[in-house]
C-alpha cells in the first residue's frame, strides 16, 4: 500500500528530473581542431538573429489591428481586440498600435 509520503517523494523526484536536463553536449577528440571563439561568435549571431525575429514579429503586430476591435475613448483613446488593448501612436506619419495593459476604470 502506498502512503502519501511515498507519492509526494515520487512526484518530487519526477519534478527534479525535469529541471536537471542539460543543453546540447558535444563530444570531440582532443586531436580535432577546436576554435572556441568561432563557436562564441556563432552563438552570438544566432542570438542576434532570434532577437531580430522577435522585433519583426512585434512590428507586424503593431502595424495593423485584428478585425473586430472596439474603440474606447476613456480614460484615453484605445482599442480592445479580443481582450488585448492597443493604443494608437503616430510614427513616421503612420498610425501604429502599441499593446498596453488594459486601462483601469476610475470609480
Amino acid at each position: 500500500m502506498v502512503n502519501c509520503f511515498q507519492v509526494l517523494m515520487i512526484a518530487l523526484l519526477i519534478s527534479i528530473s525535469f529541471f536537471a536536463t542539460a543543453g546540447k553536449v558535444v563530444v570531440r577528440k582532443t586531436s580535432e581542431p577546436f576554435d572556441a571563439f568561432a563557436i562564441r561568435d556563432q552563438v552570438q549571431q544566432d542570438h542576434q538573429w532570434q532577437q531580430m525575429l522577435k522585433m519583426q514579429q512585434q512590428i507586424n503586430i503593431l502595424q495593423a489591428l485584428p478585425n473586430g476591435c472596439l474603440l474606447f475613448a476613456a480614460p484615453y483613446r484605445y482599442f480592445n481586440c479580443a481582450g488585448n488593448s492597443y493604443r494608437p501612436y503616430s510614427y513616421q506619419n503612420q498610425e501604429v498600435f502599441i499593446q498596453i495593459d488594459p486601462p483601469v476604470a476610475k470609480q
